[in-house]
């Protein structure tokens, strides 16, 4: 196993939760799939879960090292949970070239901060 790169980043839950206010359902189906969607809107307060998926987006995005200015289209990059709980991503789409990688990611959210770290491997 040989480690590609590490990202990490941290979102601020309240900030999150003010751009979704401001930009509406517009701006979650530009960074969300709908099954990303259904997902966090299980949830009492799903600002939590949507701020730390797209934490896990711009970490694994790090991680890949993909190079500023490529077209990407961040439903392209969808956050799954295995049926143990673990997180994980399918790649699609414009993302696709990279579907052969391993990603290890860790999510930690509170009210205040979400933040993501992915490892990848090939």
């Amino acid at each position: 196993m040989k480690i590609i790169g590490t990202g990490v980043d941290l979102v601020e839950v309240p900030r999150f939760r003010k751009s979704v206010k401001r930009w509406g359902v517009r701006f979650l189906h530009r960074l969300f799939t709908p099954d990303e969607l259904a997902y966090c809107r299980s949830y009492k307060d799903p600002h939590e879960h949507l701020a730390v998926r797209f934490a896990a987006k711009e970490a694994v995005v790090k991680a890949i090292g993909a190079p500023k200015g490529l077209a990407l289209e961040w439903k392209d990059l969808e956050i799954i949970r295995a049926s143990s709980g673990q997180p994980g991503v399918r790649f699609k789409g414009s993302l696709s070239r990279w579907k052969k990688l391993k990603v290890h990611l860790s999510l930690s959210h509170t009210k205040q901060y979400a933040v993501a770290s992915a490892v990848v491997t090939s």
